[in-house]
């Protein structure tokens, strides 16, 4: 069994209240760093720890606490990035649902390091049961003394708020969700400056995922050193995977990073291998923004070297056969999945989700979505495969924010890896009319028609 940080105390009756929690070691790491800890020596342990963002970037959290503008002399803030709307990932919700007061602990002592006596979270709209449960464990946390003025009789105060979005998907970038906390409209905003100079009301802000928050706790109580030891190289600690599609056992998991994909993927302690007697066709890593991968690619690299649940093994071979971990939405497909069917769905949402600030994101993603509507309704023709690649190629790269990328590379994976099946869309409409196409016959037997080997 591998280690737990964040999920070893979810299952116990009652954690959601702040008595079991407290009785149970909750908010030790505030007390060690008011009463022993400097706020320097807090972010030097983070940095010592090697934590990255777990939001999807995975930038290291310490060096970005270390940006904070600290001479101006104005407020400094940390916002909790709660706005969790990523396809394929829910593993946020389950820690605010079920153990909400380990990010209320971990926001006290992040705040604290970073001088910060006013912080933020910010949650997606959706979420609204899940903001009353964390309206409620602050509420806990002020009365037993652990927020508000002079905590602990250190000298240092501070204020925390829940504020919820409105079911953005723009506003889960960072400088997005400061312009919607403001109260204006989620539109990113061009850097620098970096929000660490220049972020909330123009003061030094910084910006964490809920999963980073949470694991700076057990970071205090124990070191950084320690936490650097569990895993694998830069990709230090344990990660949080939401996991869904045709497995037996879909759900929240917590792994030290360094596990492989196949031992993630077919143990009886993770996922349990494929919830049918159906092979393997695909799978996303990270959510839906990071390339989708062929079978031949996910247990193994394109080296042959047996591939990771890593930042670097996971993005081993750059984008031709390589993806990302990125937020840890992990959704497997089997054959009788249509690889069409489900660009063109992910191309929908982020056609639906951009800002329009950015032209090519405005106009390309929802000529993404149109075009790959046309194949998968049996419209397609010879030439829309190579406009998709051409209009994909013109959005990456050229925003504001990451959301064109997003919306770019999993159309791009896509023709990369299963360009056979869009032809076939295109050459034979008729078949692919039925939206459960490949159910009855997948595409590995009739791959032959547009030139592939057919698989039995």
């Amino acid at each position: 069994m591998s280690q737990k940080i964040l999920l070893d105390k979810i299952n116990i009756p009652g954690i959601k209240t702040y008595e079991v929690y407290r009785q149970n070691g909750g908010y030790a790491s505030v007390e060690k760093a008011l009463k022993t800890l400097t706020p320097d020596e807090v972010t030097e342990e983070v940095k010592k720890s090697g934590l990255r963002g777990r939001g999807g970037a995975g930038f290291p959290a310490g060096m970005k606490w270390s940006f904070i503008d600290k001479k101006s002399g104005k407020p400094r803030h940390l916002v909790c990035n709660a706005d969790e709307s990523e396809p394929g990932t829910f593993k946020d919700r389950y820690l605010m649902e079920y153990i909400p007061h380990l990010l209320i602990e971990g926001m006290i002592t992040s705040s604290y390091a970073l001088g910060a006596n006013l912080s933020y979270i910010y949650i997606r709209g959706e979420y609204m049961w899940v903001f009353k449960i964390l309206e409620r464990a602050i509420a806990e946390a002020k009365a037993a003394g652990w927020l508000g003025k002079n905590i602990l009789g250190s000298g240092y105060d501070l204020e925390l708020h829940v504020h919820c979005g409105a079911g953005a998907y723009i506003c889960g970038e960072e400088t997005a969700l400061i312009e919607s906390l403001e109260g204006k409209r989620g539109n990113p905003r061009i850097k620098p400056p970096f929000p660490a100079v220049s972020g909330l009301w123009a003061n030094p802000t910084v910006v964490n995922n809920v999963e980073t928050i949470a694991t700076v706790p057990w970071i205090v109580n124990n070191s950084g050193d320690d936490y650097a030891k569990i895993g694998v190289g830069r990709s230090t600690g344990t990660k949080l995977i939401s996991a869904s599609g045709n497995i037996k056992n879909p759900g929240v998991y917590e792994i030290e990073l360094g596990l492989s994909v196949d031992e993630f993927m077919n143990s009886d302690e993770y996922l349990g291998g494929m919830s049918s007697s159906r092979p393997l066709k695909a799978f996303v890593p990270g959510g839906s923004s990071v390339p989708i991968l062929p079978a031949e690619l996910i247990f193994k690299t394109a080296n042959g070297e047996d591939r990771l649940m890593t930042y670097e093994s996971l993005s081993d071979g750059g984008f031709a056969t390589g993806s990302m971990l990125g937020s840890g939405g992990f959704i497997v497909y089997d054959d009788t999945a249509c690889i069409v069917r489900n660009t063109w769905n992910f191309a929908r949402f982020y056609h639906h989700e951009s800002c329009g600030q950015c032209t090519p994101c405005r106009e390309g993603t929802g000529w993404l979505e149109k075009i790959l509507w046309r194949i998968e309704n049996g419209q397609g023709r010879e030439e829309d495969i190579e406009l998709l690649w051409s209009i994909q190629s013109k959005i990456e790269g050229n925003t504001i924010c990451p959301l064109g990328d997003a919306a770019s590379w999993p159309v791009a994976a896509a023709i990369r890896h299963f360009r056979d099946e869009f032809e076939y869309h295109v050459r034979f409409p008729e078949k692919i009319k039925n939206r459960d196409h490949f159910v009855a016959e997948p595409f590995s037997q009739v791959k032959h028609l547009v030139g592939g080997k057919v698989i039995v």
